[in-house]
């Protein structure tokens, strides 16, 4: 029987000795969500990542090399590698090298508004760097491929919560078509080649050193200057808003135990949406609680009310049984638990 311990998150997990020793690719290892898996991983256990990153300018540059330098602080076994995934040329080479037995793929243009603008941007990164590593895959075998999919898929999806099972056909943006395009290339590979791969569809990641863009942080940015915040649809918004660490142990449970199946979909999300409104009013609270905002700060005189944005979908919401029955794990943390650590995390990066 394998031993029970307690993660430093205080949630049930298996002691997990079956990645030691592995050799674990980690493409956009100096993003948000890749720079926290590859710094558990290298915690936790005894593995040698390659992580590998473009270092694109899309948010501010000096972010990811803050991720980065807490990667290397922590003096383990980790080798950076800049360069583009959409370069064949040199995913061919890297793969050709190093010989991995896991392959987790987080590199991928993010936002859906950004898309809407720049097309191009996403077919580059999401579509053709995708197929890259799928290629190289083809030619060198690994255990296992993880990749990041996106709630987004889901469109405008009037069925909650939202199941894996469910049709996603009608993608409101490009961001969510290349999305789902990642999930029918990963199922054609499996199909023909073997390919065993793990797509994750991801609901509203948040957390201290998240990206810029996402709602949480720029709303931050721009209260402390003393702006206004749009807030869409007039407030009648939910999303399912999950902490960035729980995100992360849902990777780890999947690249310990293995794929269920050959091709496997799970969502990992918080399965309790939140109003638009409660989110604020609760960013509002964890701001002033760590000094950022004044007491007297009325939040209301900085919110402006204006409709829905396009590519934008009312609700999310995540259907996490699947992830739950397969791997034991279901994300737990509330919001204003995450979002206070994203606020103490603010004050000591920004000043």
């Amino acid at each position: 029987m394998r031993n029970i311990v307690i993660n430093y998150n205080n949630t049930l997990c298996y002691d997990r000795g079956m990645l030691n020793s592995k050799k674990i690719l980690i493409t956009g290892s100096c993003g948000f969500i890749g720079s926290y898996l590859t710094m558990r991983l290298l915690q936790e256990y005894d593995v040698h990542i390659v992580g590998v990153d473009n270092m694109n300018d899309y948010y501010d540059v000096s972010l990811k090399e803050y991720r980065l330098r807490k990667i290397n602080e922590l003096n383990k076994d980790f080798t950076f590698i800049k360069g583009d995934i959409s370069n064949k040329a040199f995913i061919d080479e890297l793969f050709e090298k190093y010989h991995f037995d896991l392959v987790v793929n987080l590199a991928a243009q993010a936002g859906v508004r950004y898309s809407i603008d720049n097309p191009g941007v996403y077919i580059e990164s999401n579509v053709i760097g995708f197929y890259n590593i799928l290629e190289a895959l083809r030619h060198n075998p690994v255990e296992h491929l993880i990749y990041a999919s996106s709630s987004s898929v889901y469109g405008g999806n009037k069925k909650i919560p939202f199941s894996t099972d469910d049709k996603v056909d009608n993608p409101v943006s490009l961001y969510a078509a290349t999305k789902k395009t990642n999930e029918l290339m990963a199922y054609t590979y499996t199909h023909l080649y073997g390919i065993k791969s793990t797509g994750l569809r991801f609901f509203t990641v948040y957390g201290p050193a998240g990206r810029p863009d996402m709602a949480y942080f720029s709303f931050t940015n721009k209260l402390l200057k003393g702006e206004k915040i749009k807030i869409f649809n007039y407030g009648n918004c939910e999303r399912d808003f999950t902490y960035v660490d729980d995100i992360v142990e849902g990777i780890i449970r999947i690249m310990d135990k293995g794929p269920k199946e050959d091709y496997n979909l799970y969502n990992i999300g918080n399965n309790h949406p939140e109003n638009l409104m409660t989110f604020v009013n609760t960013l509002g609270e964890c701001l002033k609680k760590n000094g950022l905002l004044s007491e007297d700060f009325d939040l209301d005189e900085h919110m402006e009310l204006v409709a829905m944005q396009p590519g934008d979908v009312p609700v999310t919401y995540a259907d996490t049984l699947p992830l739950e029955k397969d791997y034991g794990f279901k994300p737990d943390t509330s919001l204003r638990d995450g979002l206070d650590r994203f606020a103490a995390w603010h004050k000591e990066y920004y000043r």
